[in-house]
Formats: structure tokens, sequence, C-alpha cells
């Protein structure tokens, strides 16, 4: 590989941005794609697939043939709130892949009795977050209920460019949000990315089940990234 393209693709890994390192199978030059780059044609597709399903593989665009190395970051699921909803939801996203970290400034309820093996802060999470920043491969939920808590975060997902962002909360409470936020200088646009009332609409009841329902909306909203419609096929 040539040495200034091993270079880049490190780069981009170290900071947490997918890229594709595309090699012409014809004449073994490489290059690094990075997520958001133009290319055109069946080449450009088959690229496209490649970020959205982090699997690698041969293709053949343009009459000739190319093997496609997907080099995605670690999708992660930070969870605003140490409440039952996140005691059932941390365990799911570890087995589906979404290493999770918890963060609330509420001692009682942050403890590692209640979240074994987990990733706990109790604190806030401006303060966590000015440590580690937020990104375009990490989920973020918020649960908490409580304004002080769940705010700043959700505006700190949506400035990351988080690719799933969700609330609890009903309608009415989620409107009173909305206006909190646009005080504190989000966008009407940003906003609306935010999934309120959170999760997948099962008629999911009980903590358990509202956590089945966030990680499939989490796990949607990961695997259909760059989709022009709903549905598309992978």
């Amino acid at each position: 590989m040539d040495p200034y393209v091993l270079k880049t693709l490190n780069a981009e890994r170290r900071a947490r941005r997918a890229a594709v390192l595309v090699t012409d199978l014809g004449d073994g030059r490489d290059r690094v794609v990075r997520e958001g780059d133009t290319v055109a044609g069946e080449l450009g597709a088959a690229i496209e697939r490649a970020f959205r399903t982090g699997l690698s593989g041969s293709v053949e665009a343009e009459g000739r043939s190319f093997f496609l190395n997907a080099h995605l970051p670690q999708p992660r699921l930070v969870v605003i709130g140490a409440v039952h909803i996140s005691q059932a939801l941390a365990p799911m996203a570890r087995i589906a892949g979404y290493p999770v970290e918890i963060i609330d400034p509420r001692s009682a309820f942050a403890t590692p009795d209640r979240f074994p093996d987990v990733p706990l802060h109790a604190e806030w999470p401006q303060d966590v977050l000015a440590r580690q920043p937020l990104d375009g491969y990490t989920a973020l939920a918020a649960v908490t209920h409580d304004p002080k808590i769940d705010d700043f975060a959700l505006k700190a997902a949506l400035e990351a460019r988080c690719f799933y962002v969700g609330a609890l909360g009903s309608r009415k409470t989620h409107a009173k949000r909305v206006e909190r936020l646009l005080a504190l200088g989000a966008g009407v646009e940003d906003i609306a990315r935010i999934h309120s009332p959170i999760g997948v609409d099962i008629g999911a009841a009980s903590p358990a089940e509202i956590a089945v329902a966030v990680l499939a909306e989490v796990i949607d909203a990961f695997r259909s990234r760059g989709l022009q419609r709903k549905g598309e096929a992978a």
C-alpha cells in the first residue's frame, strides 16, 4: 500500500471518521474515499453501500474490478439517565454491538450496583462531553425527563451530528423541549432530527419494552444513514 494512502487511512480511523479503501484489482492502485466524498456511477453506489453496511468485498463497476475495504468507527450509544430503561437497554445494546456509556449526575441512581460492567459517569453531561465529545458515530438517548440534565446533552448531540438523537417524553413534553432548545440556539431543522416520543412504536409499556423500542430505532437510524427514502434496500 502507498505510504501516503496508509497515513490518510490511519488518520481517518484515529479521528473516528468512516473511510473506504478502494483498490483497483486491475492495476493495484489504492485510494481512500471519505464518507461524504462524491464518487459517480456504479462504483459510487457500491461505496455508499459499503459505508452503510460496513461490509468489505469485491465489486464490478464500469467494467473494472475493485476491492472495497470498509473502515467504520464502532457505533456507540450514550444514554443520559441511569433509569430503569437504561438498565434494560445497556445489556441489549452491548449484545447488538453498540457499546454503552451512561451519564447521570444523580449519584443515587448512577451506581455500579445498578449498572454492573457499564461505563458510568455520575456527573453532569456537559462535564463528561467536554472530555469525551460526541461524534457522527454516536447515538444519544436522553431518558431522565429532567430538562436540567437532558437539554444540554441533546443540543450537543445535534451539534455533533450524532446519527441518532432520541428523547423520552410525550408530544406535549417535546413541544416544551423544542421551545427550550430554540432558546438555547438550536436550529429548527436540527431539532426536527430528535426522535420523540423515543423508540419505534410497538406499544411498549414496561421499561424493558421501551428499551427494545429504543434499540430498534437506533439500529434503524444507523443502517439507514444516507438513504434518500425510507425502506431502500441496503
